[in-house]
C-alpha cells in the first residue's frame, strides 16, 4: 500500500473527487487546419504537450495533433509511431489507448518505458496513440468556447462516449487506413462500451481491451466512496452552480475538508480509500503521479457517475426532471445502454482485480452477464486476484501480468 507523505493536499485519486495541486493549463491558439467533426489534421505545434514531456525523453518518436469533436472541443492526441530502437515494417496496427476520469494520457506513463503499456506497445511493433479528454490540461480549447464560459463544461461521460472516441477513431483511421485496436482504464472502459452498444466505432475496431471495466458501480465497497456519490446527488455547498470540478479551486477544496471531516471517514490515503489496496505500485511512481494529478472535470460529469452508483444501472445523465428529459431524450427516463446490443463478434479483452473497490468483481460480473451472448471465442476474460484498481494503471509488475496478455490477444486479432 502506498501512503502519501505530503498530507491531505496531495491524497486524491479516485473515481469522485481527489485533491492534489496541479499546474494551471495555459490555453494554446487554434491550430490551422482543423475541422469539425473528426478530421485529421496537421501535427500540433505546441511544444509543452505530453510528447515532450513524456515520450521523447525515452529516445522515442512522437506527434502531437488537435482533432475536434462534432460539439467544437479541441482533443490533443499523441502518436508514437514506433518503438525506441526504430525501424521495422511500415505496416504497423495502430492502438488507441483512453485514460479514466480525473486523468489525462500522461496518467499512462509514469512508470518506465519497460512498464509502461504505451511505449511497451510501441517497442513491440504496434502504431500507438493516445487520447487526452475534453477538460484535462492538453485539451482546454473550444472552438468558440472559453474554460471560464460554464457552458464549456456543460457534458458529462455521454459525449465522451458520442463525440470524443469517434473523433479520435476516424483521426487514426484517416491517417492509418486500418481499423484500431483500443485499450481503455476505469471509464476509459465505460465510455468504450456505452459507444459500441450504439454502434459507434465498430466500423474501425479491430479490437478492445478493457482494463478494470466499470460499467456499474453498484457494488463499491468504500464508505469514502459512497458518501462522495450521495453528495455530488444532494446538497453539496459550495459546489451548487460550479461547472468545473478543479481540485485545486477553493470551492472543492472546502467541499473534500467538509467531506473528510465526517464521522467514520479516513482521508489520509485516498489511493487506497477510493480505488483499494493496490498490490504494485512504486512508492516514487505513485508521487510522481500524484504531481500531476488530478485533471479537472465537469460537476456533470461526476454527477453522472454518482447516478450510476445510486441508480445500478448504465444510462445516460439523468437531469431528474421527467419534462428535462423529456425535452433531452423524448421520454421521462434517460434510455439505458444496452451493452447486450455490442456486436457479438467484437474481440473483447477483459482484466479486472479481485481487490478492486471501484471495478468490483460483481460489479464485473454484472458486466459479464450483459456480454452472455457475445461469441465464446470472441471475449478473453482474465482475473487477477491481487489487483486494485490502479494496479492496472501503474503496477510495476502489469507488464509481465497484465500488458503481455494485452499484447498476445493484439496480435491474435486478424
Amino acid at each position: 500500500m502506498i501512503m502519501s507523505a505530503s498530507g491531505f493536499p496531495s491524497l486524491a485519486l479516485g473515481c469522485f473527487l481527489l485533491a492534489v495541486a496541479v499546474a494551471p493549463h495555459v490555453v494554446h491558439g487554434l491550430s490551422r487546419g482543423l475541422t469539425p467533426g473528426g478530421g485529421a489534421v496537421a501535427p500540433s505545434a505546441s511544444a509543452a504537450g505530453l510528447c515532450a514531456s513524456g515520450i521523447t525523453i525515452h529516445g522515442y518518436q512522437c506527434q502531437e495533433f488537435d482533432v475536434v469533436t462534432k460539439d467544437g472541443y479541441i482533443l490533443s492526441v499523441q502518436r508514437i509511431p514506433e518503438g525506441r530502437a526504430g525501424g521495422g515494417s511500415t505496416n504497423k496496427q495502430p492502438v488507441f489507448i483512453q485514460h479514466g476520469v480525473l486523468a489525462d494520457g500522461s496518467a499512462w506513463l509514469v512508470n518506465l518505458p519497460e512498464q509502461n503499456l504505451p511505449l511497451i506497445l510501441a517497442d513491440n511493433g504496434f502504431d500507438v496513440w493516445i487520447a487526452n479528454g475534453r477538460g484535462t490540461q492538453f485539451s482546454r480549447r473550444h472552438t468558440s468556447l472559453s474554460p471560464a464560459n460554464p457552458e464549456f463544461w456543460d457534458w458529462s461521460w455521454d459525449e465522451l462516449a458520442a463525440f470524443d472516441l469517434p473523433a479520435v477513431f476516424d483521426l487514426i483511421h484517416g491517417k492509418t487506413g486500418k481499423k484500431v485496436h483500443y485499450v481503455g482504464h476505469s471509464l476509459g472502459t465505460t465510455i468504450a462500451l456505452a459507444s459500441l452498444s450504439e454502434g459507434k466505432l465498430v466500423d474501425k475496431l479491430q479490437s478492445v481491451a478493457l482494463l478494470s471495466p466499470v460499467a456499474y458501480l453498484t457494488h463499491i465497497t468504500t464508505a469514502l466512496g459512497i458518501v462522495a456519490a450521495r453528495s455530488f446527488l444532494g446538497e453539496v455547498g459550495s459546489l451548487i452552480g460550479l461547472a468545473e470540478f478543479n481540485p485545486v479551486s477553493k470551492p472543492v477544496t472546502d467541499f473534500l475538508e467538509a467531506l473528510c471531516a465526517r464521522p467514520g471517514l479516513d482521508c489520509y490515503d485516498f489511493l487506497t480509500a477510493f480505488t483499494g489496496p493496490n498490490c504494485c505500485l512504486n512508492v516514487s511512481t505513485a508521487d510522481l503521479f500524484l504531481t500531476n494529478y488530478p485533471q479537472s472535470t465537469s460537476m456533470k460529469n461526476l454527477v453522472h457517475l454518482s447516478q450510476t452508483v445510486r441508480d445500478g444501472g448504465l444510462t445516460k445523465y439523468n437531469y431528474e426532471i421527467p419534462s428535462t428529459n423529456m425535452m433531452h431524450y423524448g421520454d421521462a427516463s434517460p434510455p439505458v445502454y444496452n451493452l447486450s446490443n455490442i456486436p457479438h463478434d467484437v474481440p473483447m479483452f477483459l482484466s479486472y482485480g479481485g481487490l478492486d473497490s471501484l471495478a468490483d468483481p460483481k460489479d464485473v460480473q454484472l458486466l459479464l452477464d450483459s456480454l452472455k451472448l457475445h461469441d465464446v471465442e470472441k471475449l478473453t476474460v482474465q482475473f487477477v486476484k491481487d489487483y486494485a484498481h490502479m494496479d492496472f494503471l501503474m503496477g510495476v509488475n502489469a507488464k509481465d501480468i497484465v500488458y503481455t496478455q494485452v499484447l498476445s490477444f493484439f496480435k491474435n486479432q486478424h
